[in-house]
């Protein structure tokens, strides 16, 4: 038996790639210095390093403009805080949704208790799809912007992005993408009209934890919301208006964002073993296309078995019901009739090393939805890129004995 058969992928890819841990040693153990600081050839070298990685990370999700508006944060919850809070003001009305996560859910509500932003919230059909001719007749000329969770940490469920892109478009409206669930998962292209993409490192991208980001489309503007040392202009009051040191205050994360760097040549080489070898082999964004699709099939084989090992089972309800006319992410929760989510979720760590969440997995308004939070919330399964098939045999296999 394994110490551990790993089934929490939603909360955090687990392992890494073998390149990212070693890039990250080696990287900080030779440039471990502060960036854009100082003169000296080992600050250089490392705030290189950052722009190459801005640049691939552009590249990655189909942006266009000046790298310089990929920004580094601490994740995806600092990179929405950072969005929200800084396009937000007083008076203007925001669409947000029933599937968000509480670095949403949480932010939004301070603004409207505490900044008087108008909120509505809409509640997801039965598959956990927003209905966009509803979501369209809420825009209202007060509108400042759609929040879309892209891939809901739940149910798994995708949007439609570029249906609602294009009602924020022709509105006139900010789209502000949550992409934790899905970057790195599925290939996302900035230019369908998203305005603001916020996305976390240690999910789908295959990073390290505490780092993020969020890429600002051109023409959109947020207001800092932190202040501080930047490098640059240091006689200035007030906080520089040029990315990325407008949103980008202290010191950055370098092992952080080599982790990143190394994860992002990681996808290419992994989309160059897995594709046609007619792409071009400068084309960053190609092969790492090629992975994402490969890595996203890997990861619904196992999803989908475990999915329909769970409908043969009478005493068990799966969270939102599943249709051809959308997509999803490996992820997927449940409940058992009469035992509490936790329970469940230490049964299958003690008895059998199966790692797997239990709760609200921090989305308490999609719980409400689904009439599961008496009972503690849900069991969640995520499978990732590197679960092994003789681990969802071994997890089939508990959740049988448990189950009968």
């Amino acid at each position: 038996m394994k110490d551990n058969y790993y089934f929490d992928n939603a909360a955090t890819t687990w392992p890494k790639p073998e390149p990212v841990y070693e890039f990250m040693d080696s990287f900080f153990r030779s440039h471990g210095v502060n960036p854009g600081r100082s003169g000296h050839t080992l600050a250089i070298e490392a705030e290189q390093m950052i722009v190459s990685t801005r640049k691939m990370l552009a590249r990655f999700f189909g942006f266009t403009g000046d790298p310089n508006r990929v920004v580094f944060t601490q994740n995806a919850t600092d990179s929405l805080n950072m969005a929200l809070n800084g396009l937000l003001q007083s008076g203007d009305h925001v669409i947000i949704s029933k599937l968000d996560h509480n670095a949403v859910l949480r932010t939004i509500n301070h603004l409207q208790r505490d900044q008087g932003v108008n909120v509505t919230s809409l509640e997801p059909n039965e598959y956990g799809l927003l209905d966009l001719e509803i979501l369209e007749s809420c825009i209202t000329s007060k509108t400042k912007a759609v929040v879309l969770n892209h891939g809901s940490n739940v149910i798994g469920v995708v949007q439609d992005l570029k249906a609602i892109a294009a009602i924020t478009q022709k509105n006139n409206v900010n789209l502000i993408v949550d992409t934790a669930q899905t970057a790195g998962v599925l290939p996302i292209d900035m230019s369908d009209g998203i305005d603001v993409l916020t996305f976390t490192g240690h999910k789908g991208l295959f990073g390290p934890m505490g780092i993020g980001g969020l890429i600002v489309a051109d023409g959109v503007e947020l207001s800092a919301t932190r202040f501080g040392g930047t490098g640059v202009d240091s006689i200035s009051a007030f906080q520089p208006e040029t990315y990325p040191h407008r949103l980008e205050a202290g010191t950055v994360s370098i092992p952080g964002i080599a982790g990143l760097h190394a994860a992002q040549k990681w996808f290419a080489e992994l989309g160059r073993s897995v594709s046609a070898s007619s792409l071009d082999k400068r084309d960053h964004a190609a092969f790492c296309k090629a992975a994402m699709l490969h890595i996203h099939q890997t990861e619904m084989q196992h999803a989908q078995r475990v999915w329909d090992h769970l409908q043969a089972f009478d005493n068990v309800t799966l969270m939102g019901k599943r249709t051809a006319n959308a997509e999803y992410v490996a992820t997927l929760s449940f409940t058992v009739n009469e035992m509490a989510a936790m329970q469940m979720a230490e049964m299958l760590d003690g008895d059998y090393h199966i790692c797997v969440r239990a709760g609200l997995h921090c989305a308490p308004a999609i719980h409400n939805t689904f009439d599961t939070v008496d009972a503690g919330g849900a069991i969640r399964i995520s499978p990732g890129y590197f679960t092994e098939e003789k681990d969802t045999d071994h997890l089939l296999d508990a959740l049988t004995e448990i189950l009968k």
